[in-house]
């Protein structure tokens, strides 16, 4: 019986180094792809110019308002009790300031509660509405922040206002 000899391939073996930049190579693809899918599912926040709320006010008893710079203004109402897992109408009005669009995020205080953006429709004359929704919870009562961002032609504004949500009672 005659044997072959062994074709070049597996009388070979690679060199380390083809192997240290193959994995090398892979490393950076798999980070690269985070970062793309962290960057266009979560947002980014960093490129917003953020207003403090104009005056402490109360998401429950109705709406809050903060000035996005020389004289525009924004304004945030559920129009609905703040309930977790219940359908909840958002309206923003603008004032003085040109929209292309507006988005509402809600994010827990002090615990990730995962993605709940929701982007909202113009109605016209500065108005945007949509609908959202409040994650729940098994914290007694949870503290979450609204963020709201426009986007402008001059750049992305946006502001937040503080709310607690007591669990729903079963």
């Amino acid at each position: 019986m005659t044997t072959l000899p062994p074709s070049s391939d597996e009388a070979t073996p690679r060199s380390p180094l083809l192997n240290l930049l193959i994995m090398v190579t892979l490393v950076t693809v798999v980070v690269a792809l985070w970062y793309l899918a962290n960057y266009y599912f979560r947002g980014s926040s960093e490129d917003v110019t953020w207003y403090p709320p104009s005056s402490p006010c109360d998401l429950h008893q109705g709406a809050c308002e903060a000035s996005l710079g020389m004289a525009s203004r924004l304004s945030l109402d559920f129009d609905g009790e703040l309930r977790e897992l219940e359908i909840l109408p958002i309206e923003v009005r603008l004032d003085g300031l040109e929209a292309q669009a507006v988005t509402v995020e809600l994010v827990g205080r002090n615990m990730h509660m995962g993605i709940n953006r929701f982007t909202l429709e113009s109605q016209g004359n500065g108005v945007y509405r949509g609908d959202g929704q409040i994650g729940v919870c098994t914290e007694e009562v949870m503290p979450w922040r609204v963020q709201v961002v426009v986007e402008t032609p001059q750049g992305r504004k946006g502001s937040w206002f503080d709310f607690d949500i007591k669990r729903n009672s079963v």
